[in-house]
């Protein structure tokens, strides 16, 4: 069961990152889209808290300070994957950042002592190849001339390990994930409040706003299906199982906007069937 909430978790994350996508391809403010994306992320995750009898844990400091912790992870890390994208190619700035979940793999397997069999290892190092893969693009230089990209990469992979990899520790504590996502959803809208810099249309506004909102409410069940993943399973098959939700992003923009795979990205789509079957036997 908790193999269907892992790719589960995976496909509606990757929802969210196909709307983001849309965003950009009509021209929506990335700011705003981010907005509107931990709007209604903080929104699911407090109603799921309400109905579910989590909210008063509010109460609890650790749960403050969790939801701090994570939610930097989260804002900052996409802040600076966005900065990242400036400075170097998507084709490698993508995949390394999504790297992070290395340091998840490693914190179940070696601080929680997380049983993990030589197939399971295999099909691990399959879906790790897969989110490698995925980004590449045939036309796009590979040569980074600026040192900022290395530092605002490697900060990146830290952050977003801080919030896949904050959700096990929380677990493990015996802390309940929706109160502590809806503080760490609503600690990154307020980040989001800063002004744009430069010109931004009233257009590019209120499209980045209504696609933002709906990429948080995929967010939010992808990352509450994580959530769960990680509380009936191990982190160190959780994790990588939930790290192709960019095959996701990947399958809209073949089908909608008629992008052409390479080689090397149909090889990232087998790696990942071939990666779930060998950790499912």
């Amino acid at each position: 069961m908790w193999l269907i909430t892992a790719i589960s978790s995976a496909f509606l994350f990757g929802l969210a990152g196909w709307w983001m996508k849309v965003s950009q391809m009509r021209g929506g403010s990335t700011r705003v889209l981010l907005l509107g994306l931990y709007a209604s992320g903080t929104l699911g995750f407090g109603i799921h808290a309400l109905l579910e009898g989590t909210l008063p844990k509010l109460a609890d400091p650790r749960v403050w300070m969790a939801g701090f912790v994570i939610g930097a992870g989260s804002a900052w890390g996409n802040s600076l994957f966005m900065k990242a994208l400036n400075f170097g190619p998507a084709s490698l700035t993508s995949p390394l950042t999504n790297m992070n979940i290395i340091l998840v793999i490693a914190l179940g397997t070696w601080w929680y002592k997380e049983p993990l069999s030589a197939s399971e290892a295999v099909g691990i190092t399959f879906l790790l190849l897969a989110v490698l893969f995925i980004a590449h693009k045939r036309k796009e230089p590979l040569t980074i001339t600026e040192r900022r990209w290395f530092v605002l990469v490697g900060a990146a992979i830290v952050l977003f390990a801080l919030r896949n990899g904050g959700l096990k520790v929380t677990d493990e504590l015996g802390l309940p994930s929706a109160p502590i996502l809806f503080i760490a959803y609503a600690l990154s809208m307020g980040w989001f409040f800063m002004p744009d810099g430069g010109a931004v249309t009233r257009s590019s506004r209120r499209t980045g706003l209504w696609l933002g909102i709906i990429a948080g409410l995929f967010s939010y069940g992808g990352l509450q299906l994580y959530a769960m993943a990680l509380a009936a399973g191990q982190a160190n098959l959780a994790a990588p199982i939930f790290a192709t939700n960019s095959l996701v992003v990947a399958a809209g923009a073949i089908a909608v906007y008629k992008e052409k795979l390479s080689f090397v990205q149909c090889t990232a789509f087998a790696f990942t069937i071939l990666g779930l079957i060998i950790i499912r036997l």
